[in-house]
């Protein structure tokens, strides 16, 4: 099993190119689901859950051409080719799903033109439940008629079609609103999704299925209303950037007292974080097109209060991140996340490494400014890792960071990256 070593105490200076997002990634390689015709996604990162989802792809029937290279020898922005003709098991079983949440996004396709699925329920997450009744609500409403049985949704469509309903949202959730606005694309009737999410990996998906042939009004807002369409066909479609991925370099530059420039940015995107580290201190320009220049070099940093919100306010995905850059500034603060209930398992290995943080419920408060120790540390979930990574990089001294598998569900050779930027990383066994 895969370790990181990291030698800390050096700043990070360089230049960073972003990946695709896997957010976005995942929902888009489901819409070929929907139609027998090509979907082709451009800047796709080559990360772990990537590969899961195109495994669960290929047991259905998917056929999948990979170019990992981008089709031009580099090592970012992969392609993939899917083509959904000739589906043959409708049934995503709990091997696949039990390794990556959002394997339950198939349900939804599969049901719009297939009208029926078995799909194994995902079962709990490190982070917390994260149920999915919200997902079987809505695609009830649409007209599926599910089961819970043996640890599997069955789900079949009387007649075989889904029917344009109006769906409430009692709270806002980004995996439901991606079923259901898959689910409606091939519904008959108009459905409008109210309290939908808008994360920008939202609109992402909504746009492709614009390119394939889908009508959707209200893109970017909490209400989506969806047309159904006969059938849908394939597209040409490029991934955004990975917003949680740019966020996680921006905070390591600043815990680092760094300068690192990120290219492949979509800046739109990112206000949330931009501000609130302009309001620690970090120094933030943007020198070209998609570009984002974060130098903590020299600044001087203070401690600043944060909430997880849902988009466009501050991410849960990075909380973690931020908790590592708050110990490395003089002051206390508070963090509160309100989107999970178990985001705070980072707090036990960070007070292996001397942190000082006090956890009441849904809040941490952080007292830092006093120096991270080198120690051998357990990573506990995806942003947990990266958090461990950026408390190691600004410790003095020799840290060993294990399980390092769940870093790779989401980050795209994270150790190429900072070591090109001088820091002092390395994997191994």
């Amino acid at each position: 099993m895969d370790k990181i070593y990291v030698t800390g105490g050096t700043p990070l200076n360089g230049t960073i190119t972003i990946s695709g997002s896997k957010n976005a990634a995942l929902p888009l390689m489901a819409t070929s689901l929907l139609t027998a015709d090509t979907i082709t996604l451009s800047n796709v990162p080559h990360i772990a859950d990537i590969s899961t989802m195109a495994h669960l792809l290929l047991q259905h029937g998917t056929n999948l051409l990979i170019d990992a290279s981008g089709g031009n020898g580099g090592h970012l922005g992969g392609v993939i080719q899917l083509t959904s003709d000739n589906i043959n098991n409708i049934e995503a079983p709990y091997d696949l799903v039990r390794k990556m949440r959002a394997s339950v996004l198939v349900l939804g396709p599969l049901l719009a033109r297939f009208g029926k699925a078995r799909v194994s329920l995902p079962g709990g997450c490190a982070i917390g439940t994260r149920p999915i009744d919200m997902h079987l609500k809505a695609l009830t409403e649409l007209g599926a008629v599910i089961e819970l049985t043996e640890g599997y949704i069955d789900a079949h469509v009387p007649g075989g079609k889904l029917t344009g309903t109006d769906i409430h949202f009692g709270k806002i959730s980004v995996g439901a609103t991606e079923n259901a606005l898959m689910a409606a694309t091939l519904a008959t009737g108009t459905t409008t999704i109210h309290n939908a999410a808008k994360e920008p990996e939202i609109t992402d998906l909504a746009n492709c299925l614009v390119s394939m042939g889908a009508n959707i009004d209200g893109i970017g807002t909490h209400t989506l209303t969806i047309n159904g369409v006969e059938s849908l066909h394939g597209t040409h479609y490029k991934v955004i950037c990975d917003r949680i991925e740019a966020g996680t370099f921006m905070m390591a530059a600043a815990a680092t007292r760094g300068t690192l420039t990120l290219e492949e940015v979509d800046l739109d995107v990112m206000t949330a974080t931009i501000e609130l580290l302009k309001d620690i201190g970090v120094h933030i320009s943007t020198p070209a097109d998609n570009t984002l220049k974060v130098d903590a070099h020299n600044a001087t940093l203070s401690p600043k209060n944060v909430s997880t919100e849902a988009y466009p306010g501050f991410a849960t995905d990075l909380q973690a991140q931020y908790m590592a850059l708050m110990l490395t500034i003089d002051g206390s603060c508070i963090i509160e996340e309100t989107i999970f209930e178990n985001r705070f398992m980072h707090v036990a290995e960070l007070s292996r490494m001397g942190a000082d943080i006090l956890i009441e419920g849904y809040k941490a408060t952080v007292h830092g400014g006093k120096p991270l120790k080198n120690a051998e540390l357990m990573a506990t979930d995806l942003r947990a890792s990266v958090c461990l990574v950026i408390a190691a990089l600004a410790a003095q001294g020799d840290s060993v960071i294990n399980r390092m598998y769940h870093i790779d569900r989401g980050y795209e050779r994270i150790e190429e990256k900072l070591a090109k930027c001088g820091a002092k990383i390395r994997r191994a066994r």
